[in-house]
């Protein structure tokens, strides 16, 4: 039997592009957009897609019962975190005047300055939409064939600020040098939409199938 794969599904997110990329990348594999707690459980990988807002996302979480499931899966098999996937790990968001969240990872969710400029001068666009630079500030498997610096696309107007900076595996600047991708032990968590990424997303996702913490 092949690899199974839990894309988690409560409602919201990216789920079907995702599902897509990941199935482009692991033929082999069995791929399943699902909130069903058993299969979850019995998941070899989970993915964690996501998009929005972070107080929609924890509404949708708590709607389809899956706050234990996505604690379960952090704790015991790769896990991957994508956009908001990555968001809702932390303990706090400041959208909406401040939406607990998970706190699965300790830290907070702040929103991009109102007034940021880029190094010519010229002002920078809220929501940070489009593609920039992941700079590698430290090694991961995730990383593998993959060069510091490579372009992945990103939509989103918060970013996380771990408490625990050493979590960083990659940083992004765009006004602000924020974490862009977030590594520990079992768990990689990315800002950015991988299946949007082309090339480079669709390694990173291999990479993940193939990744043994």
């Amino acid at each position: 039997m092949g690899t199974r794969i839990a894309v988690l599904d409560y409602g919201l997110g990216n789920l079907r592009s995702v599902s897509k990329a990941i199935e482009h990348v692991a033929p082999e594999a069995e791929v399943r957009v699902t909130d069903d707690h058993d299969w979850i459980r019995s998941a070899d990988r989970v993915v964690f897609p996501g998009q929005g807002a972070a107080r929609d996302c924890m509404a949708a979480i708590g709607a389809h019962h899956l706050n234990r499931a996505v604690r379960e899966a952090l704790e015991t098999k790769p896990f991957l975190g994508i956009c908001m996937g990555l968001q809702v790990l932390l303990e706090f968001s400041e959208e909406n005047g401040g939406t607990p969240l998970l706190g699965l990872v300790p830290g907070g969710v702040v929103r991009f300055p109102d007034a940021m400029s880029a190094e010519r001068g010229l002002p920078l666009k809220i929501p940070h939409m489009g593609w920039s630079r992941v700079e590698q500030v430290r090694a991961h498997p995730l990383w593998e064939g993959i060069d510091s610096g490579s372009r992945f696309y990103f939509v989103h107007s918060y970013y996380v600020v771990p408490e625990d900076q050493a979590l960083a595996a990659g940083v992004t600047e765009y006004g602000v040098r924020f974490c862009s991708a977030l590594a520990r032990d079992n768990l990689f968590a990315v800002q950015f939409h991988p299946e949007k990424s082309a090339d480079t997303g669709l390694r990173l996702l291999k990479n993940f199938v193939e990744w043994n913490p």
